[in-house]
């Protein structure tokens, strides 16, 4: 279950790392990238994530920071206000909420042209049936992950919801079907 969004008042405090890794190799800034990437942390220049301020963020970026040291780097983890900019600084979490949002709307559009093809030709059967619950899975877990980050109420969950629930429908609609093909068999 994830927490309710909420707005980011205006003198809300922000986790700040900023680091340094070594040039070479180059898999090092990516692995950093990816791991910051992943907590949902945003950029404000380079090697300057932020992500809002809670005990788990801060327990991750803690855990960043010796990683970032073990590779022979730098890193040092702030807490800190935003005096001038905070909207800026809002805005730009939430727009990386809603892009992620927005491929999940992708990927729900996806889903919803697999299960009309399938329909379309009749393929009626449990695999295809199965295969597609778990592509419902999937998007749904990665729309929890989404949202457990979208702590300031990014514009991008409602839509994500709503086309997550159109799949659901339409893949209950489709198991009828396979069911009706079975009993006729």
């Amino acid at each position: 279950m994830t927490e309710p969004a909420m707005q980011a008042p205006a003198d809300a405090r922000w986790l700040l790392l900023v680091y340094r890794v070594p040039r070479e190799p180059t898999r090092l800034r990516a692995t950093v990238w990816r791991r910051l990437k992943a907590l949902g942390a945003v950029y404000l220049q380079n090697s300057a994530a932020v992500l809002p301020e809670s005990p788990p963020h801060e327990r991750s970026l803690r855990a960043l920071r010796r990683e970032i040291a073990d590779m022979g780097g730098t890193a040092q983890l702030m807490r800190c206000d935003v005096l001038a900019g905070a909207a800026d600084v809002t805005a730009t979490y939430n727009a990386a909420r809603d892009e992620e949002y927005e491929e999940i709307l992708d990927k729900c559009r996806d889903f919803l042209a697999e299960i009309d093809k399938e329909t379309a030709a009749e393929h009626f059967t449990y695999p295809e049936l199965e295969e597609n619950d778990e592509d419902l899975t999937k998007l749904r877990g990665w729309f929890d992950k989404v949202s457990a980050r979208d702590v300031l109420a990014a514009t991008g969950r409602r839509a994500a919801e709503t086309a997550l629930g159109e799949c659901a429908t339409a893949l209950d609609t489709f198991a009828d079907r396979v069911y009706q093909a079975e009993d006729r068999e």
